[in-house]
């Protein structure tokens, strides 16, 4: 990161006779220190312009904003120098990454509605296997070689651009990233030099945001349209219904797709899987010629997810068989179908991040062929969140599970026995057995409690997070870790 460059530098086209060094870069008028370009972009509340006055204040060198931004800002902006851009989202994401200086060497991308957190942890697991200094980034944070906290998905744009560069200083050389639609769509990525991308699928989630389906798959195939270059690799699951449509996409743009899945169009395609308890083995082709590995995964779609990743390490220029070879050392995300605790009895417990009517259905049937007797589920939804999937996370739960605990997810600033209705409302009317336990630390000891030989039971919804939101409070809480202490109650042990 250099400690002063002019706008011209950063690729900013500034009035003759008004270019001028920025001593950094701020999205928040309370961040701004003299010399700072400050960033007032259009906001789905209000505008950044509205701040102005108060960076400039603060000794704000410079403005970079839209034409809105710039009538808000009229006779507030002092002896700032006003940057004016169609796109000024696009615009700071592209001068972020020429402020904060290189990336690692290679970088890959996932999006899609379930699953970027799994193919972006297999395919750093699969270069470290292979011997490079790699990390992946997204909602887990950064983690791997070099570890650093994030607080979203896909983080804001000078948070992403510091965090690579802080990555390559560090010595890492490979990143795989999680895109999330909300970053896609608000230009957070821009400027990230991909080999590959990832897409895994598409199912209802965040219409809280996006508002339609089709405002929802735009967003996240600008990966595709805008992200990625002409001359990177697209990863396809073809298996999805949109699966298609994306290679359709990313062909028209030129570049090369690498399908995966069932489909007899795959290059990197699945043919058999054998599940038993601790895992499954998988028969797949590449190019048309067999191959066959064990993988320690529970879950039937965690195949899918490893041959995205798989693919992705391919695309980014890795040798397919030495990629083939190390699978096997390929271990669960944390949160992620991820064996929290076994009962004395055989009973297994499982918590997963699943969130969305698809993933509780995809979790629930992966984890069915891996169980010899009932599958007990424990589902919520949060708060401030699309409120059209509750009914159908309900559903999902009870067309696929013996018996549904409906408990509270992180209600934010919602009543949270009202979330709880409508979950419970989308068990009853698919006729499904269920009690509703608000409290998440007495739902999951009951689920623990009514499990018998050769049972399991999944815990649906928070995952890896360490913490519940409750209105404004975030109180300690983890699943797996109550569900050994559950276990560990039960079983007389604590």
């Amino acid at each position: 990161m250099a400690e002063t460059m002019t706008l011209a530098e950063l690729g900013l086209t500034v009035p003759a006779g008004r270019d001028l060094k920025v001593t950094g870069l701020s999205v928040d008028s309370r961040t701004v220190v003299p010399g700072h370009l400050f960033a007032a972009l259009p906001g789905s509340a209000i505008h950044g312009a509205a701040y102005v006055e108060a960076a400039v204040q603060r000794g704000a060198a410079a403005i970079l904003t839209d034409a809105e931004g710039a009538r808000i800002a009229q006779g507030k902006l002092g002896d700032a120098v006003l940057v004016l851009a169609e796109d000024p989202r696009q615009t700071l994401a592209r001068t972020a990454a020429l402020w904060f200086g290189p990336h690692p060497e290679t970088v890959v991308a996932v999006t899609g509605t379930n699953g970027k957190t799994s193919v972006a942890s297999f395919a750093r697991q699969i270069w470290m296997a292979l011997g490079h200094k790699a990390v992946n980034l997204g909602t887990v944070g950064v983690e791997g070689a070099w570890s650093h906290p994030l607080r979203h998905t896909t983080p804001d744009p000078l948070t992403l651009h510091r965090v690579l560069a802080e990555a390559r200083r560090q010595g890492v050389t490979h990143v795989a990233m999680e895109a999330s639609s909300h970053g896609l769509d608000q230009r957070r990525l821009d400027g990230v030099s991909l080999a590959a991308a990832g897409f895994t699928n598409f199912t209802q989630d965040h219409l809280d945001y996006h508002k339609t389906f089709e405002a929802y798959f735009e967003a996240k195939m600008r990966l595709f349209r805008a992200v990625m270059t002409e001359d990177g690799v697209a990863v396809v699951n073809l298996d999805d219904p949109k699966g298609p449509a994306v290679a359709t996409i990313a062909t028209s743009r030129g570049q090369e797709v690498i399908g995966t899945g069932h489909s007899e169009r795959a290059r990197l395609r699945l043919l058999a899987q054998r599940f038993d308890a601790t895992g499954q083995d998988i028969r797949f082709a590449w190019q048309g010629e067999p191959r066959q590995a064990r993988l320690d995964l529970i879950g039937g779609f965690q195949a899918s997810n490893v041959m995205v990743a798989a693919g992705l390490v391919i695309g980014a220029g890795e040798d397919p068989e030495a990629v083939f070879r190390v699978l096997p050392e390929l271990r669960t995300v944390r949160g992620r179908m991820q064996l929290a605790a076994r009962r004395g009895n055989g009973a297994s417990v499982f918590v997963d991040y699943a969130h969305t009517p698809d993933a509780v259905e995809t979790a629930l049937r992966a984890l069915r062929p891996h169980v010899m007797g009932r599958i007990v589920a424990i589902v919520g939804a949060g708060g401030d969140r699309d409120r059209t999937k509750r009914p159908l996370m309900g559903a999902a739960a009870a067309l696929h599970a013996d018996q549904v605990i409906v408990t509270d997810d992180n209600p934010r600033s919602e009543d949270p026995s009202s979330i709880r209705a409508a979950v419970l409302d989308g068990v009853r009317e698919a006729g499904g057995e269920v009690c509703e336990v608000g409290d998440r630390a007495e739902a999951i000891l009951r689920g623990v409690d009514a499990l018998g030989p050769g049972d399991a039971l999944l815990i649906c919804g928070k995952g890896h997070e360490t913490g519940q939101i409750v209105g404004t409070d975030i109180f300690p809480f983890d699943d797996v870790e109550q569900a050994s202490v559950s276990v560990a109650v039960l079983e007389g042990r604590a």
